[in-house]
């Protein structure tokens, strides 16, 4: 079959060009999409040649030059075609669909592609009421609700979040939904302002304050939970002096081959360590539930959209920061 995609073909470089996929399919759906969500972080690092899978970091002596590769991982879609095995899908619904197949390139697979020919396991229906671009960035809202359940809490309890992109942010409004008091830790006034919200919501630009000794004036009890989203060991050792003991340290940052951390120094503060990554099929039915309810806010943080046929000027931005950018949408239609 006839597809296009997003194709990173080689470091820096990105084409929307035509691919060719496998027929369907008997467990096969296919998707037509309508929007995909850029996941600014792991895709880059895809781009940049510095990952080859997952949270698996490219390494010069062993791997093979990762590229070409169909980017992303997350979009939204109207189903054209199911395969007989599948008796609880339809033509016309509106779905959100992660991996579809591809052929020729580095990994067989890859979210930014239309139409989009995967399993049943990677397809979410979508609810009526609700506009389905809110979900168009299902995953990483994932990732982000992974990272804020994790801890042990109690209502009232502290945590901090370090990184103000799409995963602290909604790491961020988890732990607020729990009912804890938060500090959001970042660089940018533009997103720290999406976050915050007196008097549970707090946020520090660690550009212009020392976000330590913010911690320890707003919790001077310690924080039950620290969350670092940016893939800083630094960072992961600096929360254990604002962490109480017996609390959580979670690592949901890309440490590349930058991840060496001593174990004996969190001994200390008898501190549980938990390490987020990918998606599961009940954490993803879980945030559809709570992003449609209104609990998880994904359309407020989206800054920008781009016809896909332009989505070579969606990264230039993305990498330039030349002017504030968050949630970056392509538009297929």
């Amino acid at each position: 079959m006839q597809a296009n995609a997003i194709v990173f073909t080689e470091p820096n470089t990105v084409q929307y060009a035509p691919v060719t996929t496998p027929a369907p399919g008997p467990s096969d759906v296919v998707v037509r999409v309508s929007h995909s969500w850029i996941s600014n972080g792991t895709e880059g690092s895809f781009l940049r040649g510095e990952r080859i899978e997952g949270d698996t970091p490219y390494s010069s002596a062993q791997d093979p030059w990762p590229f070409p590769i169909v980017a992303g991982y997350q979009k939204i879609g109207v189903v054209e075609w199911v395969g007989q095995d599948i008796d609880d899908l339809a033509s016309g619904e509106t779905v959100f669909a992660t991996m579809g197949k591809v052929n020729g390139m580095y990994r067989e697979r890859g979210g930014q592609i239309s139409p989009s020919i995967g399993g049943r396991e990677g397809i979410w229906k979508l609810p009526a009421g609700v506009d389905p671009l809110a979900f168009a960035g299902l995953v990483l809202t994932q990732v982000g609700y992974n990272a804020g359940t994790r801890p042990r809490m109690e209502i009232g309890d502290a945590a901090i979040v370090v990184g103000d992109g799409l995963v602290g942010q909604w790491s961020a409004q988890t732990l607020a939904w729990r009912g804890a008091q938060v500090l959001l830790v970042g660089r940018h006034a533009d997103r720290l302002q999406k976050f915050a919200a007196e008097p549970y919501c707090h946020v520090v630009n660690a550009r212009d304050e020392d976000w330590i000794a913010r911690a320890k004036a707003l919790f001077p009890h310690g924080a039950q939970a620290a969350v670092d989203t940016v893939g800083s060991v630094a960072v992961m050792e600096q929360f254990q002096r604002v962490v109480r003991r017996g609390g959580h340290l979670v690592s949901a940052g890309f440490y590349g081959t930058q991840d060496h951390m001593a174990l004996q120094p969190p001994r200390y503060g008898e501190y549980c360590v938990d390490l987020v990554s990918g998606w599961q099929p009940r954490r993803m039915c879980e945030t559809l539930h709570l992003i449609a309810a209104g609990h998880l806010q994904t359309l407020p943080l989206i800054t920008h959209r781009f016809p896909v046929a332009q989505a070579a000027d969606a990264w230039a931005l993305i990498e330039s920061k030349r002017e504030p950018v968050l949630g970056v949408i392509l538009d297929w239609q």
